[in-house]
């Protein structure tokens, strides 16, 4: 890890987007949402029309995909062989999917190698499931925003997704690689009662006592 990475996870609708999206706004840092990555590889399994549970298919695809990561106005973006999926990456089909896509080890291995890149760039806040627990556990900067299911729900369904944060849960914490976890080390924030830039603040002032501070 050759710079800072501030690392935020947790469940869906959590918040954990829009947060650590303007915490590196404030920061000047550059803003890598892993979720978008998941939902890339996602998309091309659905557009080759293959079973997201076939974890064989799915491999060999990868095996044979180029995945490229590539920075656009200070955030993270994505092609999967020379497309970028736009709009069809929140589409209800890959958000049904995305689960089990993103449970199957080469997946993982694949998208967390390539995460691990944007350190080698410049200071980061990376947003995901699994940033402070497998993929930047040496980080002393982890953050874990949670909210209760009913909240999560009516945000998910204020986006118009109407996919079950329950079952999302359940799913992305029972699977055997990188599940969602609070980090080791974490500095959890319910953000049941709490707006973006409240919990934003509630961060900076935690990163404020390590030396890390807004630019703007």
């Amino acid at each position: 890890m050759q710079h800072i990475v501030i690392a935020v996870d947790g469940p869906a609708a959590s918040g954990k987007s829009s947060v650590s999206r303007e915490i590196a706004r404030r920061l000047g840092y550059l803003y890598v949402n892993t979720g978008a990555m998941y939902r890339a590889v996602t998309w091309l399994v659905l557009h080759s029309e293959l079973d997201p549970s076939d974890a064989s298919s799915v491999e060999q695809l990868l095996a044979n995909s180029e995945l490229e990561c590539g920075v656009r106005d200070g955030a993270s973006c994505f092609r999967v062989n020379g497309s970028d999926p736009g709009d069809a990456l929140v589409s209800a089909e890959v958000t049904a999917a995305v689960s089990k896509v993103a449970s199957q080890p080469s997946v993982r291995r694949r998208l967390v190698s390539l995460q691990r890149l944007y350190a080698n760039q410049q200071p980061s806040v990376m947003e995901g499931r699994d940033i402070g627990s497998a993929v930047f556990p040496e980080t002393p900067h982890k953050f874990y925003i949670d909210a209760s299911a009913e909240v999560r729900a009516a945000r998910r369904a204020g986006q118009g997704l109407q996919d079950s944060v329950t079952q999302r849960d359940a799913m992305d914490s029972s699977r055997r690689d990188s599940p969602l976890t609070i980090p080791e080390g974490a500095d959890v924030i319910d953000s049941s009662h709490m707006n973006v830039q409240e919990v934003v603040s509630e961060i900076l002032t935690r990163l404020a006592l390590k030396g890390i501070r807004p630019v703007l």
